[in-house]
């Protein structure tokens, strides 16, 4: 079978525009994290990582709007459009595919439409879909992947499965969310948003802060003709998806189940826990979440491993999480870097895991990222430098 390597990437978010902008401010320990005051989603403080009006302002100015672009679909051709600029993949080529991930796509344009609605068409996610291959001239139907928070890993996942099978020669994997009314409202009912600044994995977690962002990785079953002889090619390893079957928004009392998707994952990539160098959890600062987390971690053998959070940076960036936290990955793994792990302060949880809590020199070969989700569904991947 053959491999799937990484060509280029990029994260948009309030940080920055670019991914070399945003790993500088995480390695500089900056927050995108602020409390806002937004009447039209809550009345009170809002701790978030949200976009500016200026920074959506020089997205609609530097965009054709002449398809009137949502917020939603500004991101994601923000992000494609700069990821190509760092790689030769063709995106109006047949032999290259688009996939998609996100949560709510434009769900936002019913709060911001005043009149009554006659059509749902422009929430349609598939429309957004088709607005992005239309804009890049792609004729392939995109694919859509929005399965709760594990939309990004899983569309890497799919991604990858694509390639290997040899339907597509390149994949352009990308995701938005953005934060409304209806997101904030949701969340605010599980009584899951924190008060302040999120704390993943510490014991005096008390909830998520939400965020905006989205972010891109182009793959290819063809290698980069031109890489750093530290690195070589980053290669998109195996993955693994699973489900709970436990509760429609409750995650699992065991772990197990995500605990065999990281042990199938790993098996699939024909690694030991010893080959891991370190883990970016899914890690959301809810008490549940956080401590099933640990509890697959230790299933999997993996307690003994470092890992980290980029919650407390990004905020939860859903449908965007999973590819925002997988880029960060790979850069810190090419960096020879793991970054510490935002807001953790207190140890306690239950069973105990190794949270990096400073950023840290540490070269490897092989790092996993995992991501949860409402529903009870899990997704691990591996990503690998190339020897």
């Amino acid at each position: 079978m053959k491999a799937v390597f990484l060509h280029s990437t990029n994260i948009f978010s309030p940080l920055g525009k670019t991914t070399e902008e945003n790993l500088s401010h995480l390695i500089d320990g900056e927050r995108g994290v602020k409390s806002h005051a937004l009447e039209s989603i809550h009345s009170g403080a809002l701790w978030a990582s949200l976009f500016s009006k200026e920074q959506i302002d020089f997205l609609k100015e530097s965009i054709n709007q002449e398809a009137n672009y949502s917020k939603f679909e500004l991101l994601l051709i923000a992000s494609v459009s700069d990821a190509l600029k760092h790689c030769n993949i063709d995106p109006s080529s047949g032999k290259t595919v688009f996939v998609i991930s996100t949560t709510k796509g434009n769900i936002d344009e019913i709060q911001n439409d005043k009149s009554e609605i006659s059509s749902t068409a422009n929430l349609e996610l598939f429309q957004s879909g088709k607005l992005l291959t239309e804009y890049f001239k792609n004729p392939n139907d995109p694919i859509i992947i929005s399965n709760a928070c594990i939309s990004g890993v899983a569309a890497t996942i799919v991604a990858q499965r694509l390639l290997k099978a040899g339907l597509f020669e390149n994949a352009i994997v990308t995701g938005a969310d953005t934060i409304g009314a209806f997101v904030f409202s949701g969340f605010h009912s599980f009584q899951a948003l924190s008060p302040g600044y999120c704390k993943p994995f510490s014991a005096d977690r008390d909830g998520i802060n939400l965020g905006e962002a989205s972010a891109t990785m182009i793959l290819s079953s063809i290698a980069r003709k031109s890489v750093s002889t530290e690195t070589g090619n980053i290669v998109i390893g195996e993955g693994s998806m699973s489900n709970d079957a436990n509760h429609i928004s409750g995650p699992s009392r065991t772990g197990e189940e995500l605990g065999l998707s990281i042990k199938k994952a790993m098996l699939s990539n024909q690694l030991n826990p010893d080959d891991i160098g370190f883990i970016s959890a899914h890690g959301t600062a809810t008490p549940y979440n956080d401590e099933m987390e640990a509890k697959a971690i230790h299933f999997a053998g993996l307690e003994k491993i470092p890992l980290n959070s980029m919650k407390g940076y990004f905020g939860h960036t859903l449908g965007a999480a999973g590819l925002v936290e997988s880029v960060v990955s790979i850069e810190s793994m090419k960096k020879g870097l793991i970054l510490a792990s935002m807001g953790f302060s207190q140890k306690g949880l239950e069973p105990l895991v190794n949270i990096c809590t400073e950023s840290v020199s540490k070269e490897y070969m092989h790092c996993l990222k995992m991501a949860s989700g409402f529903g009870g569904c899990n997704a691990v991947i591996v990503y690998s430098k190339s020897n």
